[in-house]
């Protein structure tokens, strides 16, 4: 593995220098140089052309991290930012990975965390500490459910009704005798029902009829 040259970019002093002796101990990590706002983050940039920027949130006064984030993913994608911070909360990580950030670490992390997010990141792989990784995985299973949702919304009240039937086993002849309807109109509604879900199979229409709780429709 070739050095990392990391940018450490924070308001407090103390914490610049302590973060600087606890990197620069690892034989693969150079701390290149250190910022105390985001517009001189920006500026090191330019200057020293680091691969991760280690950047904080919260750097008053100046560009804060978020904003410096954007500004140094816009003109130097190539460069990788690692945000380090004390928040924790949904909202900061959600608009962290937004801003273009490849990692989200919290301060209260272990030093060998610390390493190992700088090493991952500049792989090119994502970091997150493990809250921020269950957040995302909640946001994911929200929004699936909710363009499930979605998607039951495009159906009609008789195409619902299909649905429920044939994923019970009904064959197309017994449906449309129980909805007094021909063959070929109980096919058609079945095709309409395929490709509004962009479903291709019976088992997919089991499948999703029983998650969405239409075995019970009818």
């Amino acid at each position: 593995m070739s050095i990392i040259n990391v940018l450490i970019a924070d308001d407090h002093k103390i914490v610049r220098s302590g973060l600087s002796m606890l990197i620069s101990e690892h034989p693969k990590i150079n701390v290149v140089g250190t910022a105390s706002d985001g517009m001189e983050a920006y500026n090191k940039c330019t200057e020293l052309n680091p691969d991760i920027i280690l950047m904080d949130l919260n750097m008053p006064p100046g560009d804060n991290g978020l904003i410096a984030t954007k500004r140094i993913k816009e003109s130097f994608p190539h460069m990788k930012v690692l945000i380090l911070t004390m928040h924790d909360e949904r909202e900061y990580i959600f608009r962290v990975l937004h801003s273009g950030a490849s990692g989200y670490l919290l301060k209260s992390a272990e030093v060998n965390d610390l390493i190992n997010a700088i090493q991952t990141v500049s792989r090119g792989e994502a970091y997150l500490y493990p809250k921020a990784t269950t957040f995302l995985i909640e946001d994911y299973m929200n929004r699936a459910a909710k363009d499930e949702e979605n998607d039951i919304c495009l159906l009609s009240a008789r195409e619902q009704e299909v649905l429920s039937y044939l994923a019970k086993g009904y064959s197309n002849k017994e449906i449309s005798e129980l909805l007094y309807v021909s063959v070929k109109t109980v096919e058609a509604h079945k095709a309409n029902i395929m490709q509004k879900l962009k479903l291709q199979t019976r088992p997919e229409l089991v499948k999703y009829a029983f998650k969405n709780g239409l075995l019970d429709f009818v």
